[in-house]
């Protein structure tokens, strides 16, 4: 973590933009804590708040989009082969795999809240042949919920963003089970509504 914070201190957003690109793209970096450690320095007036999470938003945008085009590309099979350099074990793609089959693309949203599976979920999404304009809007909506959530929680708890992001992980389920569920209600009501009404009997 001090390489990642000497980075920050050094390079500011482009700093931020780029350790979350490869932390997307599925280098090990600790994007959580990145996020609410520059979200801190912001309440301390050395980074602006605004160009915090535009350069966190960016930075995640750019690695969730690179993802897309390497599970578009090569496919799942060179993925498989060569994934465990970044990670990529075949126990999470095949759970990935089978997530984005039940909830498809709104995984793209919850996904970067799942520790472990925000870069699996792009990769799969290509792989499965989902189009780039389908697949844009659902990836760069969680991209910015993501990186607005960490880098606001680190800002606001100020000093104690060290020990807010020891408890990321937990954090991150949370909100992922709420944004399913919000999903889930959301989805139903408009399949309710297109619901074709019975006639009622005279």
């Amino acid at each position: 973590m001090e390489t990642i914070q000497h980075i920050i201190l050094n390079f500011g957003y482009a700093g931020i933009f780029g350790l979350l690109m490869l932390g997307i793209i599925g280098l090990p970096v600790p994007d959580e804590t990145l996020l609410a450690f520059s979200g801190y320095l912001a309440s301390k007036g050395e980074l602006h708040i605004a160009l915090t999470i535009l350069a966190a938003f960016l930075g995640s945008c750019s690695g969730i989009t690179v993802s897309y085009f390497i599970g578009r590309v090569p496919g799942l099979a060179l993925i498989r082969r060569y994934g465990r350099y970044l990670h990529y074990t075949d126990e999470r793609i095949d759970q990935t795999h089978r997530w984005f089959g039940r909830v498809g693309k709104w995984l793209l949203v919850v996904g970067y809240f799942i520790p472990g599976f925000r870069h699996l979920v792009a990769i799969v999404a290509g792989s499965s042949r989902l189009r780039y304009p389908e697949f844009a809007p659902f990836a760069y909506v969680g991209a910015l919920l993501w990186s607005t959530a960490f880098v606001c929680a680190g800002y606001f708890f100020g000093r104690e963003w060290a020990r807010m992001s020891v408890r990321a992980h937990h954090i991150s389920l949370v909100v992922a089970g709420v944004l399913l569920l919000a999903g889930g209600i959301w989805w139903l009501m408009l399949y309710l509504r297109k619901r074709p009404k019975r006639p009622t009997a005279c």
